[in-house]
């Protein structure tokens, strides 16, 4: 109430609602408290940034170490990362126990986070039984999950395994290849560079527009007009009392009303030079250990340089069927944008119907997408084995694949759910190390950490990071799989292993994977 009144003057002659003044006040506060988190977030970055980067530092060493130790111990580490990965989740399961029993009893403990709502102070969650129960529960059901499929993949793990072996000797060979994913990130950040200057450029180009105002009637009303001329201009002659006043910052020309297009046509552009720059990488990579798997004589039969080779084949043959790829895939993504952005204008609307066909449109261009990068992936390693077109390496990809669907299954998405499993192991670890570091509960370095105003904004930026850096080294091992697996089908159908026609798999590659694949075979017929 404002003078034990529930409307007040608003300065113009008129009366309004207190409530319209309390919203007011709301939003006014909303902006206050976003601007003062922004500012303690950007001061926790500035007191903590190199510690930071000495956990990214960490972050990578692990990965890199790890890769190696791949080389060498393939299947022990293997089995290392499950377990010790059952082990980092069984310990968050046992920190937020302890940490929900020991708020029994505190003051506000209790609270539900419905209750407690929205608090820019983050902290403030921590001091709530029902915050830990949740993570507990949440990393129960995680453990469980890892749990049961491992129960039911350990036969298909033995074969993965082998696998691993055989990419750790191929990467082994080709050890540069580990050092690619940073020419793909230089490329993007040239892309993102390209797109936000641009951006800026086109966003900055508007002119400020006048128009002519009066508050009497005036056919003149709503025209351009420029300041510096309107009054000795003949509009204000006509229209004695008309103002001309700033209006907005556009322009009315053909080139400012086509600036909407031209953004989008930027966004699309951006899509498809950083799908072309994948792409690139993609073929690099799967054309240097294509040239491993078909060397007979491994690796004396690999060429000098195979990395490089193979960038060098993929430039000078394969950039239109990249840039062919990269295309389909930049037209599925720029739909989606545009989707999103016709569910953000349409939120308002209470037209159910449109609601569940821009649901349904969505959902399906999500799975398009999924499916092409699926398909462009096998695509580009056609390429890199063939040199054929894209058109031509997606349908061989496609049918082999499809020839070779129980392979697919139980090989493919069983050594991504180990990769999988070694990106958590490296993430938990170090996020579990950054979380002991910036709370101040290791007691040799308790001093050394800075005091902050949110510890979770170094530790999200190190988890993050770590993933980031870990999904870098990870890839080129997926993409070495995928290439061997997709190799090996070829292999299979082309050859039969007499003296004319040699298997160019490693023995004890065939070993493995021929005997899993018998198996698969008996377990059909059974099941028939």
């Amino acid at each position: 109430m404002v003078g034990n009144e529930t409307t007040y003057e608003d300065g113009h002659g008129s009366r309004k609602n207190i409530t319209e003044l309390v919203e007011g006040a709301k939003k006014a506060n909303g902006v206050l408290e976003a601007r003062q988190l922004a500012m303690r977030i950007f001061e926790d970055y500035t007191v903590s940034w190199y510690w930071i980067v000495i956990g990214l530092v960490i972050a990578m060493v692990l990965s890199l170490l790890f890769i190696i130790l791949l080389r060498f111990l393939a299947g022990i580490m293997v089995w290392v990362m499950i377990i010790m990965v059952i082990l980092v989740l069984g310990y968050g399961i046992f920190h937020c126990y302890m940490e929900y029993a020991r708020l029994r009893g505190e003051a506000g403990s209790d609270i539900s986070l419905v209750d407690l709502g929205f608090q820019t102070d983050l902290r403030v969650y921590l001091h709530l039984r029902q915050t830990w129960m949740a993570f507990m529960i949440i990393l129960s059901i995680l453990e469980v999950i890892i749990i049961l499929l491992l129960i039911f993949l350990r036969k298909r793990i033995l074969i993965a395994i082998a696998l691993i072996k055989e990419a750790s000797r191929a990467v082994g060979y080709v050890m540069c290849s580990m050092l690619y994913p940073l020419v793909t990130f230089f490329l993007l950040c040239l892309c993102i560079a390209y797109w936000a200057s641009t951006a800026v450029f086109l966003s900055t180009s508007n002119e400020a527009v006048y128009k002519i105002f009066d508050d009497e009637t005036c056919p003149l009303v709503g025209k351009t007009c420029k300041p510096e001329i309107f009054p000795s201009s003949n509009e204000s002659r006509l229209c004695p009392k008309a103002r001309c006043q700033f209006a907005f910052y556009g322009g009315e020309s053909g080139y400012h009303q086509a600036l909407l297009g031209l953004q989008i046509f930027n966004v699309f552009m951006f899509f498809w030079l950083a799908n072309f720059v994948l792409a690139l990488g993609q073929v690099t990579l799967a054309g240097a250990f294509a040239s491993y798997y078909w060397a007979l004589r491994k690796p004396d039969d690999l060429p000098a340089f195979p990395l490089f080779s193979a960038f060098s084949r993929a430039l000078r043959y394969h950039t239109g069927s990249l840039a062919f790829g990269a295309l389909i895939l930049a037209i599925v993504q720029i739909i989606r944008v545009m989707l999103e952005y016709l569910d953000q204008r349409l939120k308002a609307a209470e037209n159910k119907f449109a609601k569940f066909l821009m649901t349904c449109l969505k959902c399906c261009f999500w799975c398009l997408e999924k499916f092409i990068k699926f398909l462009n992936r096998n695509a580009y390693i056609m390429i890199a084995i063939y040199g054929t077109n894209f058109c031509t390496s997606a349908r061989n990809a496609f049918f082999l694949l499809m020839r070779n669907i129980i392979r697919v299954a139980v090989l493919d998405k069983v050594t991504d759910f180990l990769f999988l499993l070694g990106k958590l192991l490296i993430v938990g670890s170090v996020g579990i190390l950054a979380f002991f570091f910036f709370t101040h509960r290791i007691r040799i370095v308790q001093d050394t950490a800075p005091p902050l105003n949110y510890y979770w904004v170094p530790i999200l930026t190190v988890i993050v990071g770590s993933y980031l850096i870990a999904h870098g080294f990870f890839s080129v091992y997926g993409m070495c799989v995928d290439t061997l697996f997709l190799c090996f089908c070829e292999d299979l159908e082309r050859n039969d292993g007499s003296q004319e026609r040699p298997y160019f798999m490693s023995p004890e590659l065939r070993d493995i994977l021929l005997k899993g694949s018998a198996e698969e075979g008996k377990w059909e017929e059974t099941e028939e």
